[in-house]
Order: C-alpha cells, then structure tokens, then sequence
C-alpha cells in the first residue's frame, strides 16, 4: 500500500467520527462505561491479590526449645535452621522476650504474670522462623523437627506454625484469587460484546454508503481500510479516557487512604505498579475490540 493511500484512509477514518459524532460518541462511551467497569474489578482484583500475599506472608514458625538448652546448643541450632534452603530469616526470642510478648498480649490481664521474673520465667528460649514462599512454611517445619533426629539432646521441644490455620488460610486466598479471576474473565467478555455491538450499529447505520461504494466499483480493501482506522481510533479514544479516569481516580484513593491509614489493615497497591497491568489491558483491548469490530461488522455490507 502506497503511503499517499495510506493517508488517505487515516484522514477518512478520521473525518468519519467527526461526521458521524452522534454515534461515534456513542461507541466511545460505550467503550468507556464497559472499559471502567472492567478496570475497577481488575484494580479490586489486584489488591484482593495483595491482601492474600500479605495475610500469607504473615505465616510464621514457631520454634520452641527445651527448657535450660545451653547457649552453645541454641547458636547451633540456629545456624542448622538457617541452612535450611527454605527459611528466609531466623530471629532468636529469649524467654525473657517470650515473657515481655506474652504481657502485651493479655494486656489489661497481664498481672497474672505478675512474680514471673527472670530466676522463675516458665517459658522456654525459642526462635521465629519465617519462609521465602509462604507455602512452603509446612516443609520448612518438618526440616527444623527432623533436626532433632541427629540431636542426642532433642533440644527443639516444639515446633509450630498453626498447620490447620495455615492450610484454611490458604484454601480461602486461593478462593479469593480464583472469583476475582473469574470474574475479571467474564466482565472482559462482556465488555468485548458491548463495544462489539455498538460499532456494528454505527456501521449498520452507514450501509447504504457503503452498498453506494461497493457498485461504483471501490475494492473491499478501500472500503475496509477506513472504517478499520475509525474503529482502531473509537476504541482507543474510549479506551484512554477510561485508562486516565481510572489511573486519576486510583491515585486519589491512595492519598486519601494515607490520609487515614487507620481505615487501612494493608497497602494498597502503588499507582507504578498498577500503571502497567490496567492500563495496558484496558487500552489494548479497547483498541483491538474496536478494530476487529469494524473489521467483522463491514464484511456483511461489503456483499452486494
């Protein structure tokens, strides 16, 4: 194709959706409304995905010792842990930190603590263990047990990491993750159909116009060329004013959220990072919907 053809089916396309504005105006805000219903369940989506990694990255092991274990023994064991490819970072809690813990956690309870000092402190040395990957927290836990296989003393006492909550923890991100993909999934095919049908209205409003073409001898492909450059440009106008409305609107919830981070349990996801994902999806498939529906719209009318 000649490039002076070429310009000249972007400036028809063009003049196409300034002639037609009605209905033009109707395929972008058809466009817009399917495209931003769709990006907000994609950016809830995302941050229902964030919520599960942060709730799963909270998982933690608990390791408990024998009461008494030397500090040799302790400095050993905690280099065995870290060892295992698992575990992400071994933290040492002394009893007398476990103690100080346990009162923060009774809170207005905490004199039934009261005469438990260092010389009588009950509990016993430990360790918090975290993991690289949150699912692999039950293996990592069966290693640090199997530690005590090749120990004579069995100084680890306990180990544990809520093994029950843990797995219905994971079942219920899971599930959380599958509805939101699901549901991102079906929004998308409906957005598809929407934006589809309006750009066949607006061709099937203009079919005589091309019947009149067609007889007087234009070739399908110089009729096609125009109306797939209007259909390529409604759905990208449609697109990023849905992109922009969407991104503009996103960044002000993460101000006001900042604002009052006490409505807040985690970190909604940065605006750069959301940029990407809902952006790109958002305008490319506006684009490519409004190209392919011209192209499938216009072959009906292209039979005469």
């Amino acid at each position: 194709m000649r490039f002076s053809t070429f310009s000249r089916h972007i400036r028809e396309g063009t003049k196409s959706i300034i002639r037609n504005g009605w209905m033009s105006f109707a395929s972008i805000s058809s466009i817009a409304v399917s495209l931003f219903i769709l990006g907000v369940f994609m950016l809830l989506t995302l941050n229902v995905n964030r919520f599960a990694d942060q709730v799963e990255s909270q998982a933690q092991i608990r390791v408990f010792l024998e009461l008494d274990t030397p500090e040799e023994k302790i400095a050993s064991i905690e280099r065995q842990i870290k060892l295992i490819p698992e575990v992400k970072s071994v933290v040492f809690v002394s009893k007398h930190d476990a103690l100080d813990r346990l009162r923060e956690t009774l809170g207005e309870n905490a004199d039934v603590l009261d005469g438990y000092e260092a010389e009588n402190n009950p509990l016993p040395d430990g360790f918090d263990v975290d993991v690289f990957e949150p699912r692999q927290i039950g293996v990592a836990a069966e290693k640090i047990k199997a530690l005590n296989d090749t120990d004579p003393d069995k100084s680890i006492m306990r180990v544990r990491y809520g093994e029950e909550t843990v797995k219905q923890l994971f079942r219920i991100t899971n599930g959380i993750r599958n509805i939101g993909l699901v549901i991102v999934l079906g929004l998308a095919v409906t957005a598809m159909f929407l934006i589809s049908t309006s750009i066949r209205m607006t061709i099937y409003a203009r079919r005589r116009e091309i019947a009149i073409m067609k007889l007087v001898g234009a070739t399908n492909g110089f009729i096609r060329w125009p109306f797939f450059v209007e259909g390529a440009l409604t759905g990208l106008i449609g697109s990023l004013i849905t992109a922009a409305g969407l991104l503009a609107g996103y960044a002000q919830v993460i101000r006001s959220t900042r604002l009052d981070l006490g409505l807040m349990m985690f970190d909604l996801v940065p605006l750069e990072e959301a940029l990407g994902p809902v952006g790109g999806v958002v305008v490319g498939l506006g684009t490519l919907i409004g190209i392919f529906g011209s192209i499938l719209s216009v072959r009906k009318y292209l039979r005469v």
